[in-house]
């Protein structure tokens, strides 16, 4: 028997959360995306490649079909369900078929193959995170999961739609595909790391040319395709001050390494990030930029975040991965 896990497409952070519990998970595993295959995943491991569902498709008399305008909420009911898309029916279609041997499937995330899975009649698995979280999709999401996975420390990120379901709910503390592994010697001097595109490329340019001026050297990685890196770790854990994005996975790793951070939330569906990094500021981990944060002001915080000492114990991302593989397991038959 196999344990599914459907890794939603948007982002690296669904498919880095997959990456570092599944060595913690004892039986076989088969995953679902829409993603390519990760490279780095064991070759034990299954994956089912999904059709898209969310782009407009050409119809055999050469009209053009968006599903944008197809119902796709359902009135409110859901998040994504048009109707008549070849891709969306395939993809459930898919889902069905690879169902039968399966003990459990996690979900990380989608309110819709939450509903599915569980009408499959599998133990269902669902991992929510940060945000605003009451509309009427999440609430039937959370209904229908036997188990949500909460993939940060209990208390830190207020979530009112998990208030009235905490029975089911793990708090596994922040998930890092780095937790265990060793710290590079940090560089010498002042130096910063801008990790991603947290900030517009005219902002971050002015920023780093401010930056030089008051003496810090700078290394900015992941704001273009040509500047992305697979493994950053030893960039994160090197440079005295780390500028980043408030994603779960983002601050699991700033957590991990122990750093000294400067967050931009970024502007996501369901406020994810501001919550986050409210949590953040509230509990003295890391400074948090305010909305439209100039260059001027990135110098001002990354000048105050070099003193910083922040206690990243309290993000409990020791062990965060082997706590969700145990609360998966804990579900099956």
């Amino acid at each position: 028997m196999v344990i599914g896990w459907y890794v939603h497409h948007h982002g690296f952070g669904h498919v880095a959360r997959f990456l570092a519990v599944h060595p913690h998970l004892r039986g076989p595993v088969r995953a679902f995306s829409s993603l390519p295959r990760p490279a780095a995943l064991a070759d034990d491991v299954e994956w089912v490649v999904l059709p898209d569902d969310a782009d407009a498709v050409e119809r055999e008399d050469g009209s053009r079909f968006d599903p944008r305008h197809a119902d796709p909420t359902v009135r409110g009911a859901l998040h994504w369900a048009p109707h008549d898309h070849p891709g969306h029916r395939a993809r459930l279609a898919r889902i069905a078929a690879g169902a039968a041997d399966l003990r459990a499937m996690v979900v990380d995330v989608s309110a819709e193959v939450v509903a599915f899975a569980r009408l499959l009649g599998l133990r269902t698995i669902a991992v929510t995170q940060p945000g605003e979280r009451t509309d009427a999709a999440h609430a039937l999401a959370y209904d229908l999961a036997d188990r949500i996975l909460a993939p940060w420390a209990h208390g830190a990120v207020p979530a009112g739609a998990l208030a009235a379901r905490t029975d089911r709910v793990v708090w596994t503390g922040g998930i890092s595909r780095y937790d265990g592994r060793g710290a590079t010697t940090p560089d010498a001097g002042r130096t910063v790391l801008f990790l991603g595109r947290v900030l517009d490329d005219d902002v971050r340019r002015d920023a780093e040319r401010l930056l030089a001026a008051a003496g810090w050297r700078t290394h900015a990685v992941g704001h273009d395709a040509d500047s992305r890196i697979d493994d950053p770790w030893p960039l994160v854990t090197s440079h005295t001050v780390v500028v980043s994005a408030a994603g779960q996975n983002s601050i699991a790793d700033l957590a991990a390494a122990g750093a000294r951070a400067v967050v931009v939330a970024q502007d996501r569906p369901f406020d994810e990030q501001r919550h986050t990094a409210c949590a953040l500021h509230r509990w003295g981990l890391a400074r948090v930029a305010p909305e439209g944060v100039d260059a001027a002001g990135i110098l001002a915080l990354v000048e105050a975040a070099a003193s910083d000492e922040p206690d990243w114990s309290r993000w409990q991302v020791v062990g965060a991965a082997q706590r969700a593989a145990e609360a998966v397991e804990a579900m099956l038959p």
